[in-house]
């Protein structure tokens, strides 16, 4: 059961990048890696190019928190962090960094004026995850109410990351930690493996990762036909594998209008799995049974130049079985390829969905007895966005299916012929929608979801004919 989770945990990862059809977002720039610098250049209109990194990581790192001040027009780095904040009124608790932890400013204070001002109203304060914001916050101060033992206490209001980047630019792509993703197991039979970068490996399978991949192995029982023998009992099992990278781009060129001129978030990478359906499956009845079997959440965090940019990635994987419980199936096929999924802003044309993916499937065997049909997915329900509001939603079901015809033919002058063939496919289902959530960025709110619509897809692993 525990290698079975893991496999049907990262082609749910895959539905992710598979997510819809749309228009192109802007060229990503190369992936950063953890603990890159943070070297914004300027334009000659005073505007910024952002870099796009991974937070620096370990107990020994400060929260990050960027501000932008009432009346400045840039994010700066702050010393300051939240030491608290309650989502239900809105307030929060603006402190100093421990000593030792001081953050250096992203910018030279004037002679005679500190290194950081008190907070006030109007500052608007980008935050990684603090306590009581575990997807960080994004928030403008509106009222100051006073000095306590742990800071100052201020009211927030939400706000968008256009106040805070305002009209700099930034593209790029940061690998997620596999360390940072958490795996919640829903049955027995699901491991978890994973390789960092650093050369750090977890799991059973983590010894033969790729540094930066991670595994989920899946082996687990699925409902068998009443009838059907011992030797025939129904199973799932594979496991997949998976380099995930978020994708992030911001233009603030507002152009005469409000917002930003053009946005992006998505995930991207490399993926891989090989999965199997063996036995008979029961008779299904009504629409198919839908058994989630894993829960898996990131939430990492990507500096844009000074700002802590929070994504959420979330997924829940599943196992999903039709059958008309006749058919006894036993196949199994390897499928490799590379997704990018997101949705991508342009000012006058608002938000589209994006998508690209690369497959390429190999049967490793397949055999197919009796007449029938039957059909079994290892998919996922998966969702990305920025502070802990969902902005891209999408659900992915690769399946595997198989059906198999018997005839027979007798006549008074004593012939008689028979006739059998079967087939065996490999496929996918993919739909999901962009949320209105997505106006995070400061671009207009969506009324309704737009739907990425339903992508279907399907190939042939292998078939036969007898002629008696």
């Amino acid at each position: 059961m525990r290698t079975l989770t893991r496999r049907l945990l990262l082609p749910g990862l895959t539905a992710l990048a598979l997510a819809g059809t749309g228009c192109s977002a802007p060229p990503p720039t190369a992936a950063a890696g953890p603990g890159s610098a943070v070297t914004p250049s300027s334009a000659v209109d005073g505007t910024q190019q952002l870099e796009v990194n991974a937070a620096p990581q370990g107990s020994a790192a400060p929260t990050p928190l960027a501000r932008t001040r009432t009346g400045a027009g840039q994010p700066e780095k702050s010393s300051l962090k939240v030491a608290s904040y309650d989502r239900a009124s809105g307030r929060a608790v603006i402190a100093a960094a421990p000593q030792g932890h001081t953050a250096k400013p992203s910018r030279s204070p004037a002679p005679g004026k500190p290194v950081d001002k008190p907070v006030a109203v109007g500052d608007v304060i980008a935050s990684a995850p603090a306590p009581g914001a575990p997807d960080g916050l994004l928030a403008k101060v509106t009222e100051v109410v006073g000095r306590t033992e742990r800071g100052t206490e201020v009211k927030t209001a939400a706000t968008t990351l256009s106040s805070v980047l305002k009209d700099d630019r930034a593209n790029g792509k940061v690998a997620v930690d596999p360390a940072s993703v958490s795996v919640m197991p829903l049955m027995k039979g699901v491991t978890f493996s994973w390789a960092k970068s650093q050369g750090v490996r977890f799991g059973p399978q983590g010894a033969k990762l790729p540094l930066g991949d991670l595994r989920l192995d899946v082996n687990a029982a699925v409902d068998t036909a009443k009838d059907a023998p011992a030797s025939a009992a129904a199973s799932v099992s594979g496991f997949v594998q998976l380099a995930p990278q978020v994708e992030f781009s911001y233009d603030g060129a507002k152009n005469g209008g409000i917002g930003p001129s053009s946005a992006f978030l998505g995930m991207s990478g490399d993926w891989s799995s090989r999965w199997a359906l063996k036995g008979r499956a029961a008779v299904s009845t009504g629409a198919p049974r839908r058994i989630p079997f894993a829960k898996l959440h990131s939430a990492p965090v990507i500096q844009v130049g000074p700002v802590p940019v929070v994504v959420n990635l979330d997924l829940t994987c599943y196992v999903q079985v039709e059958a008309d419980g006749q058919v006894t199936l036993d196949v199994q096929q390897d499928v490799k390829g590379d997704f990018r999924v997101g949705g991508s802003y342009a000012a006058g044309k608002g938000w589209a969905p994006v998508s690209a993916s690369a497959v390429h499937s190999t049967p490793v065997n397949a055999k197919v007895s009796a007449a029938g049909k039957v059909k079994g997915a290892l998919g996922a329900e998966a969702s990305v966005g920025l502070y802990g509001a969902v902005g891209v939603t999408a659900d992915f079901a690769p399946y595997l299916r198989g059906e198999a015809t018997a005839e027979a033919a007798a006549s008074s002058d004593g012939k008689a012929a028979a006739s059998a063939s079967w087939a065996v496919y490999g496929g996918f289902d993919l739909s999901g929608r962009l949320d209105f959530h997505l106006s995070v960025f400061g671009t207009p709110v969506i009324e309704h979801r737009i739907p990425l619509g339903t992508l279907h897809r399907e190939w042939d692993l292998a078939k036969g004919h007898v002629q008696r």
